[in-house]
C-alpha cells in the first residue's frame, strides 16, 4: 500500500486478492473511520471560522465604508475554487442590496475589462495572492484609480502588495489531510463574503420589503409578499348596495364565485353578506333587503399587510375570503384562502 493511499484511509486490493465479481482499485475504510473523517473536517473548519472571528482582518471596517461609497458595482473575481466562492460572494452582494458582478479573469483579459469601470469597487479573491490570471485585472484597477481588495492568505504577495484595503486570512490548515485542495480557506472566505454581505445590509437599513424586492420568486418570496401582490383586482369585487334586494344580491354573490358579497355604503365598505348569513335568514329571504341580512364591519385586510399575515388572520377567525380596503375604507381588492395557498404563502 503507498503511503498516499494509507493516508485517505483506504485499502488497495491487489487483483489475486479480489473476490471474484469484485471491481478493482479503492475500497472505503470503515464506516466509524468516515465518520471520524468527517468530524475531523468540519472541526478544523470550525476551528478556523473561529480563528476568523477572533482575528477579523484589521481592514474589514474600511471595506464596508469603501463599498458603502461606492457609486457602481461591486465587481468580485477569482480562478478556480477562489472564483467559485466570488460567484456566491457577488450573489450574495446583490442579493442584500450592494450591486455587485462576478467577472471571470480569463474572460476580463478577453475584452470583459469593459465590465469593470470608474465608480466601481474590485474585490480580488486568491488565496496565494500569486493568481496570474488576475494580472491584467489587477493592471486594470490601477489604471483607471479603481478601488481594489484583495482577499487571500499571503500578506506579502502580489496581489495583497497591488491592493488599497487587504482582507487577509488567519493561518489554519486546510482540512484536506494533504493540504492540497482549496478547503478550510474557502469556507474562511465564504464566510467572510457573508460577514462583508450582513454588515452591508445593517449599515444601509435592509429591511424585509428590499429583500422581497430582490427575491420576488419561491418561498422566501411567498413569505414577504403583500396582500396586494396576489389579491383580485377591482374586477372581481363582489359589491352590492345596502338597499339592493336579495334576490340581486345573491346572483352576485354566484356571478363572483367567491361565496360572498361586499356592502357598500358612499363608497366605502360597510358590511358583508356570507353564505352562513343566508342560511341564518332563509325564512323570507328572497323578500328581504340586503341591510336586514348582512354582518356589519366585516374583518378587512390593507393592500400593504404581509400575505402570510393576512392568511393566518383568515385561519385564525375561520373566514374563507377578507375584503382588502385602502385607508378610506374602500375596497380595492379581495382576497381568497385560495389565493394564498396558489401563492405559497400558507
Amino acid at each position: 500500500m503507498s503511503a498516499s493511499a494509507r493516508a485517505l484511509g483506504h485499502v488497495v486490493t491487489e487483483p489475486g486478492d479480489r473476490s471474484e465479481g469484485e471491481a478493482p482499485g479503492f475500497a472505503l475504510s470503515d464506516g466509524a473511520s468516515t465518520v471520524d473523517t468527517a468530524r475531523r473536517v468540519l472541526r478544523t473548519e470550525s476551528e478556523a471560522l473561529r480563528l476568523l472571528a477572533d482575528d477579523l482582518p484589521e481592514d474589514f471596517d474600511r471595506v464596508v465604508e469603501l463599498l458603502l461609497r461606492t457609486q457602481g458595482r461591486v465587481i468580485v473575481s477569482g480562478m478556480g475554487k477562489s472564483g467559485h466562492v466570488s460567484r456566491k460572494i457577488a450573489a450574495t452582494l446583490s442579493s442584500t442590496g450592494t450591486p455587485s458582478h462576478f467577472v471571470h479573469p480569463a474572460e476580463a483579459s478577453h475584452g470583459d475589462l469593459g465590465a469593470v469601470s470608474e465608480g466601481d469597487a474590485c474585490i480580488l479573491v486568491s488565496n496565494s495572492g500569486e493568481t496570474a490570471e488576475l494580472s491584467d485585472l489587477i493592471a486594470h484597477t490601477r489604471r483607471l484609480g479603481i478601488p481594489l481588495v484583495g482577499v487571500g492568505s499571503r500578506r506579502e504577495s502580489t496581489l495583497m502588495n497591488a491592493a488599497d484595503l487587504r482582507l487577509v486570512l488567519p493561518p489554519a490548515p486546510e482540512a484536506c489531510p494533504m493540504g492540497l485542495a482549496p478547503t478550510t480557506s474557502t469556507t474562511m472566505t465564504l464566510a467572510l463574503g457573508d460577514a462583508l454581505a450582513v454588515a452591508l445590509m445593517e449599515r444601509r437599513g435592509f429591511m424585509p420589503e428590499n429583500f422581497h424586492s430582490f427575491h420576488p420568486g419561491g418561498r422566501l418570496g411567498a413569505r414577504l409578499a403583500k396582500v396586494g401582490q396576489i389579491m383580485r383586482g377591482p374586477g372581481s369585487l363582489p359589491l352590492v348596495g345596502p338597499d339592493t334586494p336579495m334576490t340581486e344580491t345573491i346572483l352576485v354573490m354566484t356571478n363572483k364565485g367567491l361565496g360572498v358579497a361586499g356592502v357598500v355604503a358612499e363608497g366605502r365598505l360597510v358590511g358583508i353578506v356570507t353564505d352562513g348569513d343566508l342560511r341564518r335568514n332563509m325564512e323570507g329571504l328572497m323578500g328581504k333587503l340586503t341591510r336586514e341580512v348582512a354582518t356589519w364591519s366585516p374583518l378587512t385586510a390593507p393592500p400593504g399587510m404581509l400575505a402570510a399575515e393576512a392568511v393566518a388572520l383568515m385561519n385564525q377567525r375561520k373566514v374563507n375570503v377578507l375584503f382588502v380596503v385602502n385607508e378610506d375604507s374602500v375596497p380595492v381588492g379581495v382576497l381568497h384562502i385560495h389565493d394564498g395557498l396558489q401563492a405559497g404563502v400558507a
